[in-house]
Formats: structure tokens, C-alpha cells, sequence
């Protein structure tokens, strides 16, 4: 019996470390998931920056990439120095393309709506526009005024839904997603940053992008970051051609 119980003590005491080994390896991004659960989307795309470099769409496109988001404006004055670039290029593929405005809890919103519309023209077929609105420097030891921030969004949302005539689509991270997103945008897409495991778990609202890898390595890019961003869409292709704005 009592070699009985020290077995299962023994087993007991194996399942739990390997259990913690593989939850440290998960956290540390040596083993994903999240790719597993990301399978189960037929629509797989990207998001990019400056920190891509020169990319060849081309061969985005070839490894069944179907859309990208591509990072336009940050605040009320800085234009990514690959936008231009990348809105060009990527558009000659036959993927579905976007454009987004990284929110700065610094700036007005007009002036950073104002960026944004004057940088990216009319979106004629393009994608929703999208407001990235992540911590950045020490704001998350420091967080901005709630009420302050979530007038300050609303606003710029509005500035850019009249000019385009869709609701633009909100990409945010959980920790500011709980702080300033939930319960205040519930009208407005989600596009959710989860990089361990499906938001579908504990996420208390539908989402309509999912950006499930920052640490994929593919062909066709040549930046100072080597890992891409990689995404889905809660949706099929169909349904994702419903978004894109009137041509013009």
C-alpha cells in the first residue's frame, strides 16, 4: 500500500512539473498553440510596419495570406516610413488590405484623425480603417485618465466613421481592453491581441480579428524585426469582402 502511494505521489508530483515546464514554455513563446487553434480559420492574413522592411507581397500573398493591415499613422504627426510603400505594393495582390492609426493617449483625437484621413486618401475597396490602442513607454505602470482616454477615442472613431462611412474596426491588447474597451465600444469590430491561447476561452464579447502570433518567421521581408505579425478573421472570405468599403 505504501508503495502504492508513494507511485502515485510520484506521478502526482511528475504531471504537475511537466505541466509547469510546459506552461513556462508557452510563456516564453518557445512552444504555441495558438497556431493549433488558429487552424480552424479558413482566413488568414497579417499586420505590418516599418519594422518588416521592404516586403515582396507577392510571396505574402503565395503563402495563402488573404488579407493585411498595414500601419499608416501614429499620434497626431509621425506617417510609418514603408506605408507608402507597402499601401502600393500590397495592392497589386489579391489580397484585402487596411490601414491603421496607432493611438496615442498624448495627442487630440482630431489631429490624429486628421493624420490618418489626409495620409490614406478615400480607403475606395479597402478594408475598415483600424485604431490600434495599446500601452506604450510606461503608461501601463502609469495609465492614462479612463474617462479622459475613452472620450478622447470616441471621438477620433467618430471623426473617422463619418469621413468613411463604416465603423472602424479597434485593435487593442487585453490589459487595455478591460481598462478602457469593455463596455464602452461594444458597437464598434474587435480585433484582439492573443498570443498564448483563443480569446474565445475568456473573452466576454465576440471579436472579429484575432492576432494570435507576433513571432512567426516567413518569407519575403527583409526588416530590423524578423518576426510577423500573423492574424484571422472570425469569418469567411465572403464575409470579409462585406467589409470592404464602396469603390469609388
Amino acid at each position: 500500500m505504501r508503495r502504492k502511494r508513494k507511485r502515485l505521489k510520484l506521478a502526482a508530483a511528475i504531471t504537475v512539473s511537466a505541466a509547469a515546464v510546459l506552461l513556462v514554455l508557452i510563456w516564453c513563446k518557445i512552444i504555441s498553440l495558438t497556431g493549433v487553434w488558429a487552424k480552424n480559420y479558413e482566413v488568414q492574413g497579417i499586420d505590418v510596419s516599418h519594422y518588416q522592411g521592404e516586403i515582396d507581397w507577392q510571396k505574402i500573398q503565395d503563402a495563402q495570406m488573404q488579407f493585411a493591415f498595414i500601419k499608416a499613422t501614429e499620434g497626431s504627426s509621425h506617417i510609418d516610413e514603408c506605408f507608402a510603400y507597402n499601401w502600393r505594393e500590397a495592392a497589386k495582390t489579391d489580397m484585402r488590405i487596411g490601414a491603421y492609426h496607432f493611438f496615442s493617449f498624448d495627442s487630440p483625437p482630431q489631429t490624429q484623425a486628421e493624420l490618418f484621413i489626409q495620409t490614406v486618401g478615400t480607403l475606395s475597396g479597402k478594408l475598415p480603417p483600424v485604431v490600434d490602442v495599446e500601452y506604450y513607454g510606461d503608461r501601463q505602470k502609469n495609465p492614462p485618465d479612463e474617462k479622459e482616454t475613452v472620450d478622447h477615442l470616441k471621438e477620433m472613431l467618430g471623426i473617422l466613421e463619418n469621413q468613411y462611412g463604416k465603423k472602424p474596426i479597434l485593435y487593442t491588447t487585453y490589459a487595455v481592453y478591460h481598462k478602457y474597451i469593455r463596455g464602452q465600444f461594444a458597437r464598434y469590430p474587435l480585433w484582439i491581441r492573443n498570443v498564448y491561447y483563443t480569446p474565445d476561452l475568456d473573452l466576454d464579447r465576440a471579436w472579429m480579428f484575432w492576432q494570435y502570433s507576433d513571432s512567426t518567421v516567413m518569407e519575403g521581408y527583409q526588416g530590423t524585426e524578423k518576426y510577423m505579425d500573423r492574424n484571422v478573421f472570425h469569418g469567411t472570405k465572403e464575409e470579409l469582402d462585406l467589409l470592404l468599403l464602396e469603390i469609388k
